[in-house]
């Protein structure tokens, strides 16, 4: 049996963040913790990626004094708690092999300390020792108990509505190991 084990190259791997208001968005980076897959057969059998929570970087927001506040309250227990939970996971529970470079992909995203069941495509291409791993992971905060200006917790927001959904754009950069 053919199995080849990746390990995520943390340096070259990025998640980029898209969270939408009703008066706009904001966007930024995370970073990759650490993280590996396998593949049996040349098909993806298994993986898991480790998110570091305390490493949200905002990009849009170019005045240093606004950012370091934005970035102080989505450290903080009204969005990810960073000090109690330094750390978010996604593991592969399943990959069913779709078109060509594509799963079909079951999962399991962790937040909070919470875990709910994601579905996603990945992209995967696989050279001799290297992988290249892409998916968009779509995540409703509010199953994670992040419930800050949100409309399934509060009325009468209006324009501080920050809508429930946000998007982890999912670049990853495996070695063989």
């Amino acid at each position: 049996m053919d199995t080849k084990s990746f390990k995520i190259n943390t340096e070259n791997s990025t998640i980029d963040w898209i969270g939408r208001k009703v008066t706009g968005a904001h966007n930024g980076t995370i970073d990759v913790k650490n993280g590996n897959f396998t593949l049996e057969e040349g098909k993806l059998l298994s993986g898991k990626f480790v998110i570091d929570t305390r490493s949200i970087k905002i990009l849009d927001i170019e005045d240093a004094e606004t950012n370091a506040q934005f970035a102080s309250h989505l450290a903080s227990d009204d969005f990810f708690n960073v000090e109690q939970f330094p750390e978010a996971y996604f593991e592969i529970i399943h990959a069913e092999p779709g078109d060509t470079n594509l799963y079909n992909v079951q999962g399991n995203l962790t937040v909070k300390g919470i875990t709910h069941p994601i579905d996603t495509s990945l992209h995967i291409v696989i050279t001799e020792n290297l992988a290249v791993l892409k998916t968009t992971i779509i995540v409703d905060r509010t199953k994670f108990n992040i419930k800050f200006r949100s409309s399934n917790f509060f009325t009468n927001l209006g324009d501080t509505l920050i809508y429930n959904n946000f998007d982890l754009n999912i670049h990853l950069v495996a070695e063989t190991y």
